[in-house]
């Protein structure tokens, strides 16, 4: 089961990979085939598997979720291999007859060289007890293969000149997620292990009883509700533009660093530049308003207020990407990249509707682009196993009622987003709309939708002047039915 590499020095420049072959039945023999030619593969491996599910069809269960038709190298392995599979699609038996019935249904029998080479597959395989072995050789060498197309790919764009440098690494690093987006899969788990991971769960939250178990954002009524922010939780926080979303989610970044057993938080803000974000960081660490420290006007004390909160912001593990109007692909690949080199535990997204797709073309249906984007963003977390927080603009439907409290049906441009949200946060300020408000410098957090427990209002204190939220000294109060 040996592989093979594509060598030869005097291929074609830019010319693709000759990754899978149709091979007469004079030339299938593994002696035959010329190994300088051709990229990585397993002939003896293929049949092998094959051959097992000829002898026993009930193996076909154990690799069928994860071989398909194009891993084989040879093109007539997988035509028996797809002729295999709508039998068994069909719920019928599958023995030497119903293939090659099949096989000639499909007007393919004689490309692979006739009944004889079915034959062939049962008498060269010793066992199909090893079929997932076999098949995990396949896989391998398609993945080699694949790889190989990909750096060829990615050769042939870097070679272009005339090509932006950042189109061509954006490009580079959606060809290689391609490969490796189809490897990530899920194996089915017994009970008896979900159910022994969950009991060490509530055992651990039975102990710290009161604690926030998952992420802590910082405002203690909120961590209260939702328990901190859980692994592979979408949660979406929504306000019309100027209520305060950025702050409240560069509030949460800064409290989950502290908090959180120093943990890794990465924050992608298509909107403000690193400089921008920094400096509201400053500002919320100092209490010195932004103004002053855009022009330098800095008094003694706060010069020294400046330098210490430079050195614990340095401190903390905050990793910013300013990247404009990034796709959730590019996102990933940096997020992947963040999780192997440093640790990854809360992912900050701001805010939604200013990402791309990155499905070629612009697509005329912005609905259908945000509902990519928003399902995208909840299959990153549930990779990732953090907690994603993404901003979203509300519509204008808010701003024309009487009652400026947002609901669901104000997320803008999608439904899709309350419907991958795990957690909906919308925020509320009352002075924004009642100049002669009651509770002036106070901001409501409606939890309108919350997938694994209760909603409710959690209100905190926002300054307006440094644009920062902080916990205040209230009870939260219940919205069931809000």
């Amino acid at each position: 089961m040996t592989d093979y590499y594509d060598s030869d020095p005097n291929g074609a420049e830019n010319e693709p990979l000759d990754l899978r072959i149709a091979d007469s039945p004079q030339e299938s023999a593994p002696d035959q085939l010329r190994p300088e030619r051709l990229a990585p593969h397993s002939v003896a491996g293929e049949e092998a598997v094959l051959g097992s599910i000829l002898i026993n069809p009930d193996s076909m269960l154990e690799i069928a979720a994860f071989l398909r038709g194009d891993d084989f190298f040879l093109l007539k392995h997988s035509y028996v291999w797809e002729a295999l599979l709508a039998i068994s699609e069909r719920g019928e038996a599958i023995d030497y007859l119903t293939v090659i019935e099949e096989l000639r249904a499909r007007n393919l029998l004689e490309n692979i060289g006739g009944a004889a080479f079915i034959t062939r597959l049962i008498n060269n395989t010793p066992t199909s007890m090893h079929v997932e072995t076999y098949a995990h050789l396949v896989e391998t060498a398609s993945i080699r293969r694949r790889l190989l197309a990909a750096a060829g790919d990615i050769a042939q764009i870097a070679q272009a000149e005339n090509a932006d440098i950042n189109e061509v690494m954006d490009h580079a690093e959606s060809v290689i997620f391609g490969v490796t987006e189809r490897n990530l899969r899920r194996e089915l788990i017994p009970m008896r292990v979900a159910i022994s991971d969950y009991y060490r769960r509530i055992e651990q939250q039975y102990e710290h009883r009161g604690e926030p178990v998952g992420i802590p954002t910082g405002f203690t009524d909120l961590d209260k509700l939702l328990g901190g922010f859980q692994r592979s939780d979408l949660i979406i926080v929504a306000a019309r533009p100027g209520v305060g979303k950025t702050s409240l989610m560069l509030s949460m970044a800064l409290n989950a660093a502290r908090l959180g057993n120093n943990a890794s938080v990465a924050i992608f803000s298509l909107e403000m530049s690193s400089e921008q974000l920094v400096q509201r960081l400053v500002s919320a660490e100092t209490g010195i308003n932004s103004q002053k420290l855009r022009t330098g006007e800095l008094d003694e004390r706060e010069w020294n207020l400046f330098t210490q909160a430079v050195g614990n912001l340095g401190n903390l593990r905050l990793y910013l990407d300013d990247t404009p109007a990034i796709t959730p692909n590019q996102m990933r690949a940096k997020c992947r990249r963040l999780y192997r080199e440093h640790g990854l535990d809360l992912i900050i997204v701001d805010y939604l509707q200013l990402m791309e797709s990155g499905q070629g073309k612009k697509n005329d249906n912005r609905v259908q682009e945000i509902s990519y984007i928003s399902r995208t963003l909840k299959e990153l977390a549930r990779e990732m196993n953090v907690p994603l927080v993404s901003a979203a603009q509300l519509s204008r439907q808010v701003e024309q009622r009487a009652d400026k409290r947002p609901q669901l049906s104000d997320l803008r441009e999608s439904g899709s987003i309350e419907q991958d949200a795990d957690i909906v946060i919308f925020i509320y300020r009352d002075d924004l709309y009642n100049e002669n408000s009651e509770r002036p410098n106070q901001a409501d957090l409606l939890i309108s939708k919350h997938r694994s427990g209760p909603t409710g209002v959690v209100e905190l204190y926002f300054n307006k002047n440094i644009t920062q939220f902080s916990n205040l000294k209230r009870e939260s109060h219940s919205v069931s039915g809000y």
